[in-house]
């Protein structure tokens, strides 16, 4: 029972690892990177999912979507931005968005 548990701590520790990673590297990020998409005229709809509510968007036919799908397939369908962490579903035409706490 002890390795379980040294085991799921030792996981835990690697995520916090990574997720602080992440944030340094986004932080060294230039800040005049000029994003070619705008999330303020995409429109959201509030959605719950299994970690809880969230922002949701399908709107295949705005081009701002368009723009913001090309840009996270290009991140491997996750990206954060402005405070918000954006990933794309599997099926490729709905985009999820959530605050970061």
């Amino acid at each position: 029972m002890a390795s379980v548990e040294f085991l799921v701590k030792l996981r835990d520790a690697a995520l916090m690892m990574a997720d602080a990673a992440n944030e340094y590297l986004e932080r060294l990020a230039p800040k005049d990177e000029k994003h070619n998409w705008d999330p303020n005229k995409i429109p959201w709809k509030e959605a719950q999912g299994t970690r809880g509510l969230y922002d949701r968007s399908e709107e295949v036919d705005n081009l701002q979507f368009k723009a913001m799908v090309k840009d996270l397939a290009a991140h491997k369908g996750k990206l954060s931005r402005d405070g918000y962490f954006y990933w794309l579903f599997q099926s490729g035409s709905v985009v999820g968005r959530k605050k970061r706490s």
